[in-house]
């Protein structure tokens, strides 16, 4: 079939606490396959919304992320995000090959360890929270320390650095046209530091994940020095942002959904199931992330995507496609076991995803347990959710039990 000549324009700005996005919801609607303009890069794009289209997008040979490298490609941040080595722009085998060696750190023996220590850092922040008295703010108590704490735990990052990398991400997150330079500084002082941290552990390895990273061989193959840099720089970024907006996030829906946390709470032996049918129901970011390039022509959804064309996915609306999910927009713990996509799919699904579920899982399971009568200190209409970033998330979520 014939391409659209429309062109929608698409900021990917909706930012209402955690309603769903009209515009992806009207596109996903009414079309699919849709031909979109975003507020920074050079060029137009197709957005696909449907669960299978982009499923076949993600896992199909013919779409590429390699291919972006040298394309002022579409997106929502006037810096991009991505790395030029980064493995969130490899194709397999490449990405392969690398991914396979990131897995080696997150063995469910490791993941074991790790829930080990991420139970006794649980236990002292929610110990800090009633001992500093309520109301408390869970986004500064808990949401906001315990990724963080985590991953640079898990990454041996010295304490007294941690602060100076968060700021650093979250300048690199912001939409705004005019954080530009500072999110191209921001993201070579990254670079920076950890390609000597990462230097500095290759000389003399430890039992810590760059370590292993570092030391790792995929027969007589290491990462080179830039591939375990900005490897670093994506372990600490999706290691901490994102579990810490959708502990806010979780927290928030569950503390407004007595539907939802009623039965949670009887039977707290349901949160593995709850959790994630909140990771697939919660819109965490806004818009779409890296996109691919068609490398040949391709019918999909009823319309020819052309050789070169810029293609982006959107895993939200494809957790809210009814074809896939019977009641989309309904928060169902009980329903029928259907993967989700909040953590991505196909060659770059996230490696992280059991350490954030079992982050969600130890600080939820934890807190429902200390405070059974945990709930907001203000009405809903009154939390400030963060309206800068390509992230949803409250900035402070005053609880009181």
């Amino acid at each position: 079939m014939e391409n659209t000549e429309t062109v929608r324009s698409c900021p990917f700005d909706f930012a209402e606490r955690l309603e769903f996005d009209p515009q992806l919801r009207e596109v996903l609607t009414e079309e699919p396959v849709s031909r979109i303009r975003m507020a920074y890069g050079a060029e137009d794009a197709w957005l696909v919304t449907r669960y299978e289209d982009v499923r076949t997008v993600t896992t199909d040979r013919r779409f590429s992320r390699a291919a972006v490298l040298g394309r002022d490609f579409p997106r929502m941040t006037p810096e991009p995000i991505v790395q030029a080595e980064s493995i969130n722009l490899m194709d397999p085998p490449a990405g392969t090959r690398l991914r396979g060696l990131v897995a080696k750190s997150f063995t469910a023996r490791r993941i074991a360890h790790m829930r080990q220590r991420t139970q006794i850092i649980v236990d002292q922040l929610l110990t800090d929270m009633e001992k500093d008295g309520s109301p408390a703010d869970f986004t500064a108590a808990v949401a906001a320390p315990l990724p963080l704490i985590t991953i640079c735990e898990v990454l041996d990052i010295p304490e007294a650095d941690r602060p100076w990398l968060r700021a650093h991400a979250l300048t690199m997150m912001n939409t705004g046209a005019a954080g530009k330079e500072a999110a191209v500084r921001a993201k070579a002082e990254l670079r920076s530091y950890f390609g000597e941290i990462t230097a500095e552990r290759r000389r003399d390895p430890g039992e810590d994940m760059l370590s292993t990273l570092a030391t790792a061989r995929d027969g007589a193959e290491l990462l080179d020095d830039d591939e375990l840099a900005v490897m670093a720089m994506v372990l600490l970024i999706t290691g901490q942002d994102t579990t810490t907006y959708q502990l806010g996030n979780i927290a928030y829906t569950l503390l407004t959904r007595p539907d939802v946390l009623g039965p949670l709470r009887a039977a707290p032996d349901r949160l593995p199931r709850t959790l994630e049918e909140l990771l697939r129901h919660i819109p965490f970011r806004k818009g779409v992330g890296i996109p691919r390039i068609a490398l040949e022509d391709v019918e999909l959804g009823g319309v020819t995507v052309k050789a070169g064309d810029v293609v982006h996915v959107s895993y939200l609306t494809a957790n809210r496609d009814g074809r896939k999910f019977d009641r989309p927009d309904e928060i169902d713990p009980d329903r029928p076991s259907i993967p989700h996509m909040t953590f991505g799919w196909g060659a770059h699904h996230c490696l992280g995803a059991p350490l954030a579920t079992m982050e969600l899982e130890v600080a939820f399971s934890t807190l429902l347990d200390r405070f059974p009568r945990l709930r907001l200190a203000v009405p809903p209409d009154e939390i400030r959710w963060n309206t800068t970033s390509i992230w949803r998330y409250p900035l402070a979520l005053p609880v009181t039990w």
